[in-house]
């Protein structure tokens, strides 16, 4: 899958998002298992193309590593989230065991993220350039919107 990803991955994979994520993934790796994968081979699991999403059924229960490969992703949002306003964010996450929920990045008082949950067991993304994007997206709502509430996140 990892020798499917083009040469615009070299792009994505240098985006401020995607390198936390990253640093999320070698966090993890506390006994040096992973020192001699690429970062591409860490984002794989991330990376769906048509033909593999027809392969996941449409109604199915989420595994542990989907959960933690999505807790990861969030957990990366909140600490790019962190990084750009210096503010702290929280993650909370609740899940059904059938994959539907909600996860919310909190500042202080204020929801600075808010991810209704669906079909969890088939998430991730067509291409490297689509998990950059969305999750630039999410860290760029949850900048503009402490920005805009600075207060109810400094209370």
């Amino acid at each position: 899958m990892v020798e499917a990803m083009t040469l615009a991955s070299d792009t994505a994979i240098d985006t401020p998002f995607v390198k936390e994520l990253i640093k999320q993934w070698r966090a993890q790796d506390t006994h040096g298992a992973w020192d001699r994968k690429s970062d591409l081979d860490l984002l794989a699991p991330y990376i769906i193309d048509k033909e593999a999403r027809r392969q996941i059924p449409i109604i199915g229960d989420p595994d542990p590593e989907t959960l933690w490969r999505l807790e990861l992703f969030y957990n990366a949002v909140g600490l790019a989230i962190e990084r750009g306003t210096g503010a702290m964010v929280s993650p909370m996450m609740k899940m059904s065991h059938e994959g539907f929920g909600r996860l919310v990045l909190m500042a202080g008082r204020l929801v600075v993220v808010n991810k209704q949950l669906r079909d969890v067991h088939r998430f991730g993304f067509p291409t490297l350039e689509k998990l950059a994007e969305e999750g630039a997206k999410h860290v760029q709502a949850g900048i503009e919107m402490i920005q805009k509430y600075p207060e109810v996140v400094n209370y």
